[in-house]
C-alpha cells in the first residue's frame, strides 16, 4: 500500500473504532474477510494451517499457523491495545442540572482533561438488552463539554474538577431527553429494555491529514489504534503472501483491552488471554507441557504502543541525547527501570527488522527528571517469560482527545512489523 492508501485505511479504521469493542470486532471482520476463521473459546481449538481470530470483549487475538508448524515452532507476537483514555458513562448516566440534560461519566485512564472541552463527542461501546442480545453502538456527535467563558473564570491556570466539571451536556430545556433514550432509539428498543452497557466517549470528527512538507495525521484514539492498525496490516500482508509459507513460526497478533487502566482484567495483558491462546495453540499442535515451554523459549514479542516525539515547545522534557521526532521512523523504547521490556537482544531483533524493511528507526530514553509511562510489554514479558521489545510511532498530544502522528511513520511501522513476522 502507498502512504496515501495506508493513511485512508487507517482513518477508516479509527472511524469504525470509537471503542475497544468496535476495534476488536473491526479487526476480526477484516481478518475474516482476508480468510481467517473465527474461533470461539467454548469450542475445540484449531491450529489448522491458516489464519484464526478470537474476540474476547474489547480484546482480539489472531494467529496464523503455517503448514510446517509443529511443537518445534515458536511464536512471533505483536502486542498492542485497543482502548484509549476517555469519559466512560456511569451506570445511571442521565441527570439534569440548571435546566440542562447531562450525562454522568467517569474519567477512564490518563485523560488530558483540557483537550476534551469544546468538541463534539460520540458515545460508543457495547450494550446488552434484557433478551441477552449484545449490540455495538456508535451514536455519532451527541455530547459536548462546554468551557466556562473567560469572563467568568479569571484564574491563570485551567484545572477542571474531575467530578464537577467533566460531565458533558446532552440537551437543554428538554428533560424528557436522555442518552439512554437516544441509544435505545438507535437500537430500536425501549430504554427500559437496556440491561447493561460499557460505553465511552471519543472524538466524533474524522481524522485529518495536514501540514506543509511532512504530512501529519490528527485524530482521536491513535494511542493505540496506530499500533493495532499497523499490526493488522502486517498480519494480512504476511498471511496473504508466500512469506508465511516459508516460516515455521506461528504468527500472533494480540490486541488487549484495559491497558490505559493497568491491564488487570480478563481482557488485559495482565490477564490470561494471550497465555490461553498460545497454550491452546501449542496443545492443538500436539505439544506437551515441556514442549510448550520450549516453544515459548523460541518465541519473541514486539510490544507496539505510541512513543513520545520531541515537543518543540517543551524540548527540555526529553533526554538531551535522545530526540525522537515525528517523520523519522518508528521509535525503540528503552528504560533501565523496566518501564519498557526492551533489552539489547530484543532491540537488535527489532532494529534488524527495520533494516530489512528499509525503514528508519529512532530510540527513546526518558529524561531522568521526567517519569515515563509503561506498556503491555513488561506485563506480558513477566507473565510469559517471552523476550519482548517496546516500539511505537512517535506522537504528540498523547492522551488528548485528538492526537498527532506522522503519515510516513504509520506506514513504516506496518512495514517493519511485517518484516518482523517474516523473520
Amino acid at each position: 500500500m502507498t502512504t496515501t492508501d495506508t493513511t485512508k485505511d487507517f482513518l477508516d479504521f479509527i472511524a469504525a473504532s470509537p471503542s475497544s469493542y468496535h476495534a476488536a470486532e473491526e479487526v476480526a471482520r477484516q481478518l475474516t474477510e482476508a480468510g481467517f476463521s473465527r474461533q470461539e473459546e467454548n469450542e475445540e481449538w484449531s491450529a489448522e494451517p491458516g489464519g484464526h481470530v478470537m474476540v474476547r470483549g474489547g480484546a482480539v487475538m489472531a494467529w496464523y499457523v503455517p503448514e510446517g508448524a509443529s511443537p518445534e515452532s515458536g511464536f512471533r507476537i505483536i502486542g498492542s491495545h485497543t482502548d484509549s483514555p476517555g469519559l466512560a458513562l456511569k451506570p445511571t448516566p442521565d441527570f439534569d442540572s440548571a435546566g440542562w440534560q447531562q450525562v454522568a461519566v467517569e474519567v477512564y485512564g490518563g485523560v488530558l482533561l483540557h483537550s476534551w472541552f469544546d468538541r463534539e463527542l460520540t458515545v460508543g461501546g457495547q450494550v446488552l438488552t434484557k433478551d441477552g442480545s449484545r449490540h455495538l453502538v456508535n451514536t455519532g456527535p451527541l455530547l459536548r463539554l462546554p468551557s466556562l467563558a473567560i469572563h467568568l473564570y479569571r484564574k491563570d491556570e485551567f484545572k477542571p474538577d474531575r467530578q464537577r466539571h467533566m460531565q458533558p451536556v446532552l440537551s437543554v430545556g428538554t428533560p424528557e431527553t436522555s442518552v439512554m433514550g437516544v441509544i435505545g432509539n438507535q437500537l430500536g428498543v425501549e430504554p427500559d429494555d437496556i440491561a447493561s452497557f460499557n460505553l465511552i466517549t471519543a472524538d466524533a470528527h474524522r481524522g485529518e491529514v495536514f501540514g506543509a512538507g511532512e504530512k501529519l495525521i490528527a485524530a482521536g484514539r491513535m494511542d493505540n489504534l496506530s499500533s493495532v492498525h499497523a499490526s493488522l496490516r502486517a498480519m494480512v500482508g504476511v498471511a496473504s503472501s508466500s512469506a508465511a509459507l516459508n516460516n515455521q513460526d506461528i504468527l500472533v497478533m494480540a490486541a488487549f483491552d484495559h491497558e490505559e487502566v493497568g491491564s488487570s482484567s480478563r481482557y488485559g495483558a495482565g490477564g490470561p488471554i494471550l497465555g490461553d491462546v498460545l497454550t491452546r495453540t501449542a496443545r492443538a499442535l500436539g505439544a506437551n507441557e515441556e514442549q510448550r515451554f520450549q516453544m515459548f523459549a523460541r518465541s519473541s514479542c514486539v510490544s507496539a504502543d505510541a512513543a513520545h516525539s520531541v515537543h518543540p515547545n517543551y524540548a527540555e522534557k526529553h533526554d538531551p541525547t535522545h530526540h525522537p521526532i515525528i517523520g523519522q521512523g518508528p521509535v525503540t523504547k528503552i528504560n533501565g527501570n523496566q518501564r519498557y521490556a526492551s533489552d539489547a537482544v530484543t532491540v537488535n531483533l527489532w532494529e534488524d527488522a527495520c533494516r530489512r524493511a528499509g525503514v528508519p528507526y529512532q530510540r527513546f530514553v526518558g529524561n531522568n527528571d521526567v517519569p515515563c509511562g509503561s506498556t503491555i510489554g513488561p506485563i506480558s514479558a513477566t507473565r510469559l517469560g517471552i523476550p519482548t521489545v517496546d516500539v511505537g510511532v512517535p506522537m504528540l498530544s498523547m492522551h488528548s482527545a485528538r492526537e498527532l502522528v506522522g503519515e510516513r511513520d504509520q506506514l513504516w511501522l506496518g512495514q517493519a512489523l511485517e518484516a518482523y513476522l517474516v523473520g
